[in-house]
């Protein structure tokens, strides 16, 4: 239970600069908007989003490990089953092979179920001549370079709400009703290893779950726990009439939870210590996140802990790295060293995706597959050094066969990326390349424990 007073201004943001939020043409409609959605059931529960925090308060106790992946950003076109299956199913099976090779419980947090606004460096975009608004993400405006597609349209919160509502009801249904066996998914990640360039150097990992799971059943154990898994949703809380319009008082206890997502987080480009983001999030109980870019002082992280988690609730605040593969090893050892040092219990999450992104000759935006690996090693490296505790990896991927990373077992070359480029906005990690950063952060986590 959470020790916070029961002292709240939800409404408090409001007076400070906000930062990447659309200027919508028609107040009226955005006012009509928010006062439907302040009406909707919740998407998630308090309860829920209370037992996310104490699986994080072992995270920060170095006693698990958090796999949070998904889309970089969300379209209202993939709420559709077989989209929201191939993530689920891509995602547990890193889960299946981190559990095991970590000997750690490992929380499963889907980037999914609400990441359909996404920060943007430029208001407008030029092509040929023409300037239009940026494209937002679906929550704002859509996708097509026209100006009726780019004008920003409050209706789409509400699409958004209903499409994170489809999302959770299929990731509910997939999680606990048998798909998401542990036998089921390891017969998977078989597959994956048979048919990976790679596979070679996962079959022995593959085989000892092969082993494990026949000694259990053998000897009778068929708990709970083989049949569903735990699994929460998180987005980035960069529209804050959204969000505010979707925060709940909980009857149980009288204190505010964001009922949009489970756990979620601030951008580096929106965590201004005064500013709007940061404001609103001081004031709910959902456990939160922070990304950290490689400017980040130690200063600015120990002023974060203080604004954010004052009463020093473990679980409540995640720190989310996304440095660079050349900047973690500089950027990284005094942050965790002077927040270790002042006592404040923070779990610690490396990004690889978004420090690591450049444009291909084509004008493709895309990443390698080793830089990201490179930055998973940096940041276990430092904590290694220090003693602390890699508490867990957020990447951006999805569950399709697309072509938008360079790298990976299935190697893909720059000239391949026009193939099956499908993003709505960053480059994600494919199936294979997903499977593969899992058995190598297995055994890199193997080494620090």
């Amino acid at each position: 239970m959470s020790t916070q007073p029961v002292t709240f201004d939800l409404d408090a943001w409001r007076e400070r600069p906000a930062a990447q939020q659309p200027e919508w043409q028609d107040p009226a409609a955005l006012a009509a908007v928010l006062a439907q959605l302040a009406k909707q059931p919740p998407l998630v529960f308090a309860g829920e989003c209370d037992q996310l925090k104490d699986r994080l308060a072992d995270v920060a106790r170095g006693q698990a490990f958090v796999l949070q992946g998904g889309d970089c950003a969300e379209t209202f076109e993939g709420s559709s089953a077989d989209i929201v299956r191939n993530k689920l199913k891509t995602l547990l099976q890193m889960a299946v092979v981190l559990t095991y090779a970590g000997s750690v419980p490992v929380v499963k947090i889907g980037r999914m179920a609400g990441q359909f606004a996404k920060p943007r460096s430029k208001p407008t975009e030029v092509r040929d001549g023409v300037e239009l608004p940026a494209y937002r993400g679906d929550a704002v405006n859509g996708f097509d370079f026209t100006a009726e597609a780019r004008r920003y349209d409050p209706r789409r919160l509400l699409e958004a709400y209903y499409c994170s509502a489809v999302t959770l009801n299929l990731s509910r249904a997939f999680t606990k009703g048998g798909y998401a066996d542990l036998r089921q998914v390891h017969a998977w990640n078989q597959d994956f290893v048979a048919g990976s360039p790679a596979g070679q150097r996962y079959e022995r990992l593959a085989g000892e779950i092969d082993r494990a799971l026949a000694f259990m059943k053998a000897c009778g154990a068929d708990p709970e726990e083989f049949h569903g898994v735990e699994f929460y949703s998180s987005h980035e809380a960069l529209l804050l009439d959204y969000e505010r319009a979707l925060t709940r008082i909980d009857a149980r206890t009288g204190l505010p939870y964001d009922v949009s997502a489970h756990l979620l987080w601030i951008g580096e480009r929106t965590r201004g210590l005064d500013d709007a983001h940061v404001e609103f999030m001081r004031h709910i109980r959902n456990p939160i996140a922070v990304k950290l870019g490689p400017t980040t002082s130690s200063d600015d992280a120990l002023a974060l802990i203080d604004r954010l988690n004052p009463e020093q609730e473990p679980g409540r605040l995640t720190f989310i790295t996304r440095m660079g593969a050349g900047k973690i090893r500089d950027a990284l050892p005094s942050l965790v060293e002077k927040v270790t040092r002042s006592g404040a219990p923070v779990a610690w999450i490396c990004d690889p995706m978004h420090g690591n992104t450049f444009e291909a000759p084509s004008g493709h935006k895309t990443r390698r597959f080793d830089d990201v690996l490179e930055e998973v090693a940096g940041f276990f490296e430092v904590h290694r050094a220090l003693g602390t505790h890699p508490g867990g990896i957020h990447i951006e991927f999805t569950g399709d066969d697309v072509t938008e990373c360079v790298g990976g077992g299935h190697e893909i070359v720059e000239d391949d990326l026009h193939q099956r480029y499908e993003t709505a906005c960053d480059p994600r990690l494919n199936r294979g390349q997903s499977l593969d950063l899992a058995f190598i952060v297995a055994e890199m986590y193997r080494k620090t424990h």
